[in-house]
C-alpha cells in the first residue's frame, strides 16, 4: 500500500453538501459527528472546503437550482475523490422523483462510490457506509473518481 493511499484511508476528510429535502439526513449526519457516535474515531474529519476534502457526502435530491453548484464543488475536490449518497432522496430522488424541478438521485449528475439507504438513515448506518467506502479504498475497489 502506498503512503498516499495509507494516509487517505487513515484520515479521510469529508465535506457535506445538502441539495435540499427535509434535512432529516443532515441531522443524522451531524449526530454521527457528535461524541455519542464519534465518526472521528476513524480519523474522519468534517471539512468546510472542497479543496481539502476527500469524500463528498451528499444529502437530498438533485434539483435544477443546485445541480451546477454540486458539480462545481465536486470539481474543486482534489483527486482521488469519492462520493457518498446519504438517504433515499440522494439515492433515487424519492418522494420528489419525477417532480418538474428534480433530476433524481445524485448518480444522475455525479459518479457515486457508496450509498447509505434510509429515510433518514441512522447515524450508525452513515458511519457504516463511510467505513465500507474506506475499506473499498484500501482494497483498491473504489473508483477514485466514482464510476
Amino acid at each position: 500500500m502506498s503512503l498516499f493511499k495509507w494516509a487517505q484511508t487513515k484520515s479521510p476528510w469529508i465535506i457535506h453538501f445538502n441539495t435540499g429535502g427535509c434535512n432529516g439526513c443532515d441531522i443524522e449526519l451531524v449526530a454521527a459527528l457528535t461524541p455519542r457516535f464519534d465518526l472521528e474515531r476513524f480519523g474522519i474529519l468534517l471539512e468546510g472546503s472542497p479543496r481539502h476534502a476527500d469524500i463528498l457526502v451528499v444529502t437530498g435530491p438533485v434539483t435544477l437550482q443546485v445541480k451546477d453548484r454540486l458539480v462545481r464543488v465536486y470539481e474543486q475536490m482534489p483527486e482521488p475523490k469519492h462520493v457518498v449518497a446519504v438517504g433515499t432522496c440522494a439515492i433515487s430522488g424519492a418522494p420528489f422523483q419525477e417532480c418538474y424541478n428534480v433530476h433524481g438521485g445524485i448518480d444522475t449528475v455525479l459518479p457515486v462510490d457508496a450509498y447509505v439507504p434510509g429515510c433518514p438513515p441512522k447515524p450508525e448506518a452513515i458511519i457504516d457506509g463511510i467505513a465500507k467506502l474506506i475499506q473499498k479504498i484500501k482494497e483498491g475497489e473504489a473508483h477514485g473518481k466514482g464510476k
